[in-house]
């Protein structure tokens, strides 16, 4: 995958938007999980790791190898054919495992990530800012209206 350094990004969150890396990490993983089930099925597996410390960011897609023309599903089975090319150890059973890059997605793709994760970054934010004053319901505050 085209290494992503999100360490970075992840401190501008916690400095900008009060986020901090864990809640951005499991929003990140949210959004490539429903991609992933929009672009993939419900019944296909994946792993997205997300490493806050070191900002790695890596999909891992999983699938049942099968005998050669025996394939129902691609995003469930891979031929033991496909498979062996890859490492010839495989047999048929086992799980093949690949590693699925951000080059594997297309704009559209790339867009709609971009659009969800702005817009759980906004819900979260919203949901702050309401646990934040819905204790002082009753109370007397002060404050500066910005925009109504």
């Amino acid at each position: 995958m085209d290494t992503i350094n999100l360490v970075e990004t992840f401190s501008e969150f916690k400095e900008f938007k009060n986020i901090d890396r864990e809640t951005m990490m499991r929003i990140l993983e949210d959004v490539f999980h429903n991609l992933l089930i929009k672009n993939y099925g419900e019944e296909a597996k994946f792993d997205i790791i997300v490493n806050i410390d070191n900002g790695d960011f890596e999909i891992w897609h999983y699938r049942e190898i099968v005998e050669d023309g025996a394939v129902e599903d691609e995003n469930l089975q891979i031929s033991f054919s496909e498979a062996i090319k890859v490492e010839p150890d495989f047999e048929v059973g086992e799980d093949f495992s690949e590693q699925v890059g951000l080059k594997d997605f297309g704009r559209r793709e790339i867009l709609a990530i971009r659009q969800n994760l702005v817009s759980k970054i906004l819900e979260y934010e919203k949901d702050n800012i309401y646990k934040k004053y819905k204790e002082k319901v009753g109370d007397i505050v002060t404050g500066e209206v910005y925009q109504v």
